[in-house]
């Protein structure tokens, strides 16, 4: 018997009303969450007075502007569009229960913006309020076909690219555009602002992660999907850092930039194909090796628990008890490895006498 479900036999069993789970999200899930709990680590710690680093490592692992800046939380929101996707298969198959789908994305996507607002209070620059606008969105787009999702995907990416384009223009000119950083808090516009164009991450681009994670699993029923994501990711990375390389003048170095903060369409394509790439070997390594990756799998499934378990450890061991000094980077990424081990442990635990997490049975109480 065999031990891994295709793809293509998943989505029929999910369009006849059975839904077995594909291991593969899960555990890509929690390897992207390793790489944004050991990110989020350094970087509080270099905030709190810890040393950025030097040499090669250093400029890997810069929090900000290093080339694995934003890659895993990248990965993450791809993920979040592939489970979007299975999840909707069946509604979207047989057309039936659509309005109850939009309903429970987006009690769902509330749910995870207003925990997200009260997370960042302690936690600035968390992503999860944003992750909950990006189900909102899903709520209204995962019935178009794949064409307007991949316009919405471009279009997300070449608004941001103007926005930076127009802001580096208005410089140029003497204008200030510290206003669309800093708008008035509180209000409609600022939060508006805040998700859609100056947060830690804004629709604009991120929307495009969504999209294309939307699109990879609808290719999900043909055999040759995976061949193609992976073609499609390394195409991507290698065009992005081509025309990053053409840059000389000024305005080239900020509007080909494969910087995060900058936003632009070279970075969206260079980080969209990383996480194509590491979609592809670790759902192919979680088909493969199950027995293996099953903890891994196991700990895909709680998370969001082991997100805010993250920020509860954080909290307590360097803010409130001072156990831990802000150090370099070495110190972050055993602090980071500590936590992710004793994380595994506690999840393959948690679910083989609970099933969901904590935080997860909360989630599903409150958006079904």
């Amino acid at each position: 018997m065999a031990v891994k479900t295709s793809a293509r036999s998943t989505l029929t069993s999910v369009a006849a009303g059975s839904k077995p789970r594909l291991p593969g999200p899960d555990v890509v899930r929690a390897l992207a969450l390793t790489g944004v709990v050991v990110m989020n680590y350094h970087g509080y710690l270099i905030i709190r007075g810890g040393e950025r680093g030097s040499g090669w490592a250093g400029e890997l692992f810069d929090p900000w502007t290093g080339p694995l800046a934003t890659r895993f939380a990248a990965t993450f929101v791809l993920v979040a569009g592939v489970g979007i996707t299975l999840m909707t298969a069946r509604c979207r198959t047989t057309g039936r229960g659509i309005g109850e789908m939009r309903s429970r994305l987006v009690r769902r996507g509330l749910a995870l913006y207003l925990g997200g607002l009260l997370l960042d209070e302690v936690w600035p620059g968390t992503i999860i309020p944003y992750y909950g606008v990006m189900f909102m969105v899903a709520a209204l787009i995962f019935t178009l076909s794949s064409r307007w999702l991949v316009a919405i995907a471009v279009g997300a990416v070449l608004a941001a690219w103007t926005i930076r384009w127009w802001r580096w223009e208005q410089a140029l000119d003497g204008e200030s555009t510290a206003w669309l950083d800093s708008p008035s808090g509180g209000d409609v516009r600022g939060v508006a602002f805040d998700m859609f164009v100056n947060g830690t991450h804004p629709l604009l681009p991120w929307l495009v992660f969504l999209c294309c994670g939307m699109l990879l699993a609808r290719a999900f029923r043909f055999g040759w999907w995976r061949a193609a994501a992976m073609a499609a990711g390394f195409a991507l990375l290698a065009l992005a850092n081509i025309v990053n390389s053409t840059a000389t003048t000024g305005f080239q170095l900020a509007f080909l930039s494969t910087d995060p903060l900058d936003r632009g369409a070279v970075y969206a394509a260079s980080a969209l194909g990383t996480a194509l790439i590491a979609y592809c070997v670790i759902d192919w390594m979680a088909e493969r090796f199950p027995v293996a990756l099953d903890p891994l799998r196991r700990a895909g499934q709680m998370t969001l628990t082991l997100y805010l378990a993250h920020v509860l450890v954080f909290e307590f061991t360097v803010e409130h008890w001072g156990w831990i000094d802000p150090a370099g980077l070495d110190l972050a990424l055993a602090f980071s490895l500590t936590f992710w081990v004793a994380g595994i442990i506690a999840a393959v635990a948690w679910g083989r006498r609970f099933g969901l997490g904590p935080a997860e049975h909360l989630y599903r109480a409150i958006g079904g």
